[in-house]
């Protein structure tokens, strides 16, 4: 059973930075695609970012390009997700997930991912 821990969420103000954490167990971390996601209140899952098992591919969604970067530590099974030049509209609950499917690149579909309990990104203006 995989087990996804995400921390580092936060108040911030527009402008800011934070990084948030994931640390993942119970499977063979560095065969799957990890990604981030993200609900706003009244609003859909939708895809942030995600990094290959290797770490040296990325996908992000075009709201969050050039101001947000995924990685990954495949020795401490954690996938992190720095963002900076928060906006207001980046306030919502951030998702870590991992791909259900080895080897599998960048699906953007929440189905397609385990996902962890999520932690509050709230960016005040």
């Amino acid at each position: 059973q995989v087990q996804l821990v995400e921390s580092g969420g936060g108040l911030v103000q527009a402008g800011g930075s934070l990084k948030i954490s994931c640390a993942v167990s119970g499977r063979t971390f560095s065969s799957y695609t990890m990604g981030w996601f993200r609900q706003a209140p009244g609003k859909g899952r939708e895809f942030v970012a995600a990094v290959s098992w290797s770490g040296k591919g990325t996908r992000y969604a075009d709201s969050v390009k050039g101001r947000f970067t995924i990685s990954r530590d495949n020795a401490k099974n954690t996938v992190y997700l720095q963002m900076n030049s928060l906006k207001p509209e980046d306030t919502a609950v951030y998702y870590c997930a991992a791909d259900r499917t080895p080897y599998r690149l960048y699906s953007i579909a929440a189905s397609d991912y385990y996902s962890g309990q999520g932690t509050q990104v709230t960016v005040s203006s």
